[in-house]
């Protein structure tokens, strides 16, 4: 169904929702992009079962969903009846199991769930549907089992040239999900559905509002970062931290990076290597570093992460030679990959540990999207961070040196949520393309510039941290081997 050009006669709202991996965001925008309010519900800890196994308990992703737009729509201040469509955004690369109401037949499994790496086992006798994130949750809001081509990144058996499934028998079965098992496919910025009764009595959402379709949680970021041209690039400061940059053409078999889908049909996000627990990284030690942060930022009156940024920016650049590798999750074909804290002495504090982490997030992207760049053949001139990672202006700084470009934050930091409202504006008529609600929705706030002298010094300290893995692999990979043997010996024992 097409819905008419809503003429801007009368103060009009989008909600945007993004669902990540570590919480849930509903946030209600006006038709210019300016947040309105917005709340947010923290994700139950992943539950890991057996070794491998990383699922989001119980009905998670949904439960969240509903607890973040019920406290969203409590702090609206507006007409609910001037909200013209919700934006749905959710994380990708996972795995969802329904029955033939579109409701969980066993736990969401996780991007991290090493199940994913392999086509589609049937282990449950009542799966009627094998589906993603996004198309489980939009069928929760509106009854309909449909789900948007953009976030089939994965194993599934989806074609990213032509934005459908394969047409091939033979590729189409490696997957090992049969044509019925799949929902309807559609386009980012297609309507999906409509808020039903339910829903709209769990959160206060009016009922009969058009719930649109965007992409993978990346790509729709991208879209609400305002990427629309390929010299401006995006490091989403997430669980999984990415570099992104759009273009237009499919392309089969890069060395450096991965053709996705982007947030707006038949274009293209190119993503560089990222790092798996990412910002997860600062979070963990956060926690590590437990009463220290919790007591300093209730003196100081701020938050940890706020106090953390406080400690390490009394840090000179480069941490006193305390560099971290971030390989706090290992990937499935290198299971010895282990984080690696090196170069300790007795100067090293907290603001250390934490300015080393936030010096390697930078290191290790800046060479990955390098390696993009020089593959493409382009040079990013701006960079654009977005995710929690994007409050810190220390961590802006760094990006600055360690790239040495120009780096900018916009005013929405929720980007994937404003990507969200991105297309909700282009489906309901209230901007006729993507470019033009893009132009009138996302905003710039501040920009930082190179220092100089640091420039220099992360450039020598990069290639530094560029060797450190080929050193230290044969070590962990030794360590690996000998506690694997003795886990077999206890177990067998």
């Amino acid at each position: 169904m097409t819905i008419p050009r809503i003429l801007p006669t009368a103060k009009k709202y989008i909600l945007g929702i993004d669902g990540g991996s570590q919480s849930s965001k509903v946030v209600i925008f006006d038709t210019d992009g300016h947040v309105i309010c917005e709340a947010s519900k923290s994700l139950e800890p992943l539950h890991t079962a057996f070794p491998g196994v990383v699922e989001h308990p119980d009905d998670d992703l949904y439960d969240s969903i509903v607890e973040a737009a019920t406290r969203a729509l409590k702090e609206f201040d507006g007409d609910p009846a001037d909200i013209i469509g919700v934006g749905l955004c959710t994380i990708r690369c996972c795995r969802a199991l329904t029955d033939a109401d579109g409701k969980l037949v066993a736990p969401v499994q996780s991007w991290m769930d090493e199940r994913l790496a392999h086509p589609y086992v049937a282990t449950e006798t009542d799966v009627t549907y094998v589906t993603t994130t996004s198309g489980y949750l939009m069928g929760r809001l509106t009854g309909q089992l449909t789900d948007t081509v953009a976030n089939y990144i994965g194993p599934w058996p989806m074609d990213v040239r032509t934005w459908d499934w394969f047409t091939d028998p033979e590729t189409f079965d490696a997957f090992n999900v049969p044509r019925d098992m799949l929902y309807q496919l559609q386009m980012p910025g297609d309507i999906g559905g409509y808020v039903t009764d339910k829903f709209a009595a769990q959160t206060g959402i009016p009922a009969g509002l058009p719930v649109v379709h965007t992409a993978n949680d990346k790509a729709a970021e991208a879209l609400g970062a305002g990427l629309r041209e390929e010299t401006t690039g995006l490091v989403s400061l997430g669980t999984y931290i990415a570099g992104m940059i759009v273009g237009n053409e499919y392309v089969a078999d890069p060395q450096t990076y991965f053709s996705n889908f982007a947030s707006e049909p038949h274009r293209y996000l190119y993503e560089s290597a990222g790092i798996r627990r990412g910002m997860w990284t600062v979070s963990w030690l956060r926690n590590l570093l437990g009463d220290e942060v919790t007591k300093g930022a209730r003196l100081a009156g701020i938050s940890g992460d706020e106090y953390l940024n406080l400690l390490a920016a009394d840090v000179p650049a480069g941490s006193d030679g305390l560099m971290c590798l971030l390989d706090w999750l290992a990937p499935t074909n290198q299971p010895h990959k282990k984080g690696i804290f090196i170069g300790f002495d007795e100067r090293h504090g907290s603001g250390h540990l934490y300015r080393a982490i936030l010096e390697g997030i930078a290191f290790t992207m800046k060479e990955n999207m390098a390696a993009m760049e020089a593959e493409r053949g382009i040079r990013i001139d701006t960079l654009v961070l977005s995710g929690g990672g994007s409050y810190s202006d220390l961590f802006m700084q760094i990006f600055a040196d360690v790239f040495d470009v120009s780096v900018v934050r916009n005013e929405v930091r929720n980007a994937a949520g404003l990507g969200a409202a991105i297309c909700v504006a282009v489906a309901c008529g209230i901007y006729p393309t993507f470019d033009e609600a893009s132009d009138h929705m996302v905003h710039r706030e501040d920009r930082r510039e190179p220092t100089p002298h640091n420039v220099d010094l992360y450039a020598q300290l990069r290639a530094v941290y560029s060797e450190i893995a080929t050193q230290t692999d044969a070590s962990l990979e030794r360590t690996y081997r000998i506690l694997l043997d003795h886990k077999e010996v206890k177990t067998n024992g």
